[in-house]
């Protein structure tokens, strides 16, 4: 069983947000969530950060991606995206590796919201103190 054409994967992550991004030869499509990119990512600066590891290594027309996101908000979401098409660019080509963990491409964001602890009103904030 032969596939006509071959994918090359990338998992991202950063916050809570979760990228599933998969990029094959092509005319340069992008679909995030089976919606072209322009359309999921309102703003310009969202849609400048999926795309800035093509853009750091010229090759924005080269290739399809397919990118599904799950979790966080769209800015995250962005971010995830950008770290997945790092690392499938990285196992398609292993020489681009430097160039992009140089651009922070391949570094996980690890921040994250902290969790609610108890006895308390959030993370950190105590419940309001009344003397009377």
């Amino acid at each position: 069983m032969t596939n006509a054409t071959t994918f090359q994967w990338g998992l991202g992550r950063r916050k809570s947000a979760v990228a599933r991004v998969r990029i094959t030869p092509g005319q340069g499509g992008f679909l995030v969530n089976g919606r072209p990119m322009n359309e999921y990512f309102p703003t310009l600066q969202m849609q400048l950060d999926a795309r800035s590891p093509l853009a750091l290594l010229a090759e924005g027309q080269t290739y399809d991606i397919f990118c599904n996101v799950d979790g966080g908000g769209t800015i995250g979401q962005a971010g995830a995206i950008r770290m997945g098409l790092a690392r499938a660019l990285k196992d398609l080509n292993p020489a681009l590796e430097v160039p992009l963990r140089d651009g922070g491409h391949l570094t996980r964001d690890s921040r994250m919201k902290e969790r609610k602890k108890y006895g308390r009103r959030g993370a950190r904030r105590g419940f309001q103190f009344s003397k009377r």
